[in-house]
């Protein structure tokens, strides 16, 4: 099982990933968690959110949020953007991003996936077989039920960054 909870790839922020390497390679959707990937926990669009998001609807990218929110929470956030969305996704299940790709119109093989978290984010990405980013969580106050999951999360992080000789701060 721990080999479905690794990343493809890992950062240390969204806001330093080069979309536009990625989009060289042939990706043409971007699938994001919201809540600690994009901005903290309930916190609603900003500026540097918008601004990322209509940078990369511009180079060509098609956008959706595929969170496990209820929908007031996502369309809220979605408000001043225009992208698609899937609320109450199921992640980890894998029905939540595909049905991401099948309104996009994208494959598993054109499809990225921007998350914080191992067993909802990473795991569910996997199991759809696309690639997976995972970011570190922007804020540290979250949620008990997320704060367990970080702590179970720990030794799985640990040993994917130790394989592929990443030190973190």
């Amino acid at each position: 099982m721990s080999k479905f909870l690794f990343p493809t790839e890992y950062y240390d922020s969204t806001y330093s990933i080069d979309f536009e390497h990625y989009y060289r390679l042939g990706y043409r959707a971007v699938l994001f968690d919201i809540d600690n990937t994009l901005v903290p926990h309930d916190f609603p669009s900003d500026e540097r959110s918008e601004e990322l998001l209509h940078r990369l609807m511009t180079i060509g990218f098609r956008v959706c949020f595929v969170s496990n929110n209820k929908e007031p929470r996502v369309a809220s956030f979605n408000e001043k953007i225009g992208a698609e969305y899937v609320f109450k996704a199921g992640k980890p299940k894998k029905t939540g991003y595909e049905k991401a790709m099948e309104m996009l119109g994208t494959t598993r093989g054109t499809t990225l996936f921007v998350g914080d978290q191992l067993y909802t984010d990473i795991w569910g990405a996997n199991r759809a077989g696309i690639h997976s980013i995972l970011v570190k969580p922007i804020d540290k106050h979250e949620e008990i039920q997320i704060v367990l999951k970080r702590f179970i999360e720990k030794p799985f992080l640990w040993l994917w960054l130790m394989k592929h000789k990443i030190k973190t701060k």
